[in-house]
């Protein structure tokens, strides 16, 4: 079945665009468009799009709140989120990494890896390298905990291997370069990786490091 996509930006021109290189793939369908954040729940509820395409700033709601709404804590909704922006060190990048989002992109990005990504998302990974992530929360470590706080309870559900992947994931590193580090198969880290996604209560890898930076578990530029 193809890959139902929701459009969601402001600017008509640029859906206009989104639309014509998306509709050039057999395996993705453009179902809907949404000019802004409260129009996108809307659509959403409606249409039962498989990733959203979303665009950060917007008139009546903002893409952080409708990405809060849609794919947040407690959601159990299929549709995933996949951010766009101007800017890519854009604060708000964070906060809809924080809010449920599972990657983001540049909204001049090549065709070719925007497809990719919405493919990527759409099969239950998250689309943007780790070390992205890690660069993002590296450069916003004054928003982070100071790590005087008390870890997160769900922590202590994981087995010690569980906890050491969730800190290599955090740190940038693929299940290739896990499983080198682990000594263990690239199946196994997969195996561990899913297991830690379902007991913090996260949607992917993403979600797993914005994670295991805000409980302390790994420091802002460290190793």
């Amino acid at each position: 079945m193809a890959i139902r996509v929701l459009l969601v930006d402001d600017q008509p021109l640029l859906r206009t665009g989104f639309r014509m290189i998306l509709e050039a793939e057999s395996d993705i369908a453009v179902v809907g468009e949404a000019g802004d954040g409260q129009q996108a729940l809307e659509q959403v509820r409606a249409l039962q799009p498989d990733v959203v395409l979303m665009d950060i700033r917007m008139p009546r709601m903002d893409g952080v709140e409708a990405t809060r709404r849609i794919a947040g804590p407690g959601r159990d909704g299929p549709a995933k989120v996949l951010v766009l922006t101007t800017f890519d060190l854009d604060e708000y990048v964070v906060e809809a990494l924080r809010a449920g989002a599972s990657g983001f992109l540049l909204k001049d990005v090549p065709a070719e890896e925007l497809v990719q990504a919405i493919r990527v998302i759409a099969d239950g990974a998250a689309m943007l390298a780790p070390s992205v992530t890690r660069r993002l929360l590296d450069m916003y470590a004054t928003r982070l905990p100071s790590g005087d706080e008390a870890p997160p309870p769900s922590l202590s559900t994981l087995t010690d291997r569980e906890m050491e992947v969730l800190k290599l994931v955090a740190k940038g590193l693929s299940n290739a370069e896990v499983a080198a580090e682990l000594f263990v198969s690239e199946t196994t880290v997969k195996t561990h990786v899913g297991h830690v996604l379902t007991k913090l209560g996260l949607r992917d890898r993403v979600q797993a490091a914005v994670f295991a930076y805000e409980s302390g578990l790994v420091r802002p530029g460290g190793s």
